[in-house]
């Protein structure tokens, strides 16, 4: 199976966090693949500048290759199916996440239920 991993999962990972169980953590282990989409990076630095995250930008972008993981760049693309979502969330970088997954096609894990009724790609856990 190939994964996307929102930024929120990402950032638990990162942090050996007791809020990804057991189950989601073996399941990105067992994963073919798992990607961190540059878009994650991107609200990463722009939460970290106003203040809403304390992480290190830089140190996220470390931790994609350390974690054996690989970056998923933003395509023109991607960027363009956002316009063809329906609005059941409205966080720009949720719906690039959807879309990068509906194009690639990449099983998305994600706490947001708000999520699910994109696609059945996306995963809740």
């Amino acid at each position: 199976m190939r994964l996307l991993l929102d930024t929120q999962i990402f950032l638990f990972y990162l942090a050996d966090s007791g809020k990804l169980s057991k189950k989601v953590r073996s399941d990105i282990a067992r994963a073919d693949e798992v990607f961190i989409s540059a878009a994650s990076i991107w609200e990463a630095a722009i939460k970290t500048a106003i203040g809403k995250l304390s992480v290190s930008p830089v140190g996220l972008v470390e931790g994609i290759s350390a974690s054996g993981f690989a970056e998923l760049p933003v395509s023109a693309l991607h960027a363009s199916r956002v316009a063809a979502l329906p609005h059941h969330h409205r966080d720009p970088f949720d719906r690039l996440l959807v879309a990068q997954a509906i194009l690639e096609p990449l099983h998305l894990l994600t706490m947001d239920a708000a999520l699910k009724p994109y696609t059945e790609l996306v995963v809740l856990v």
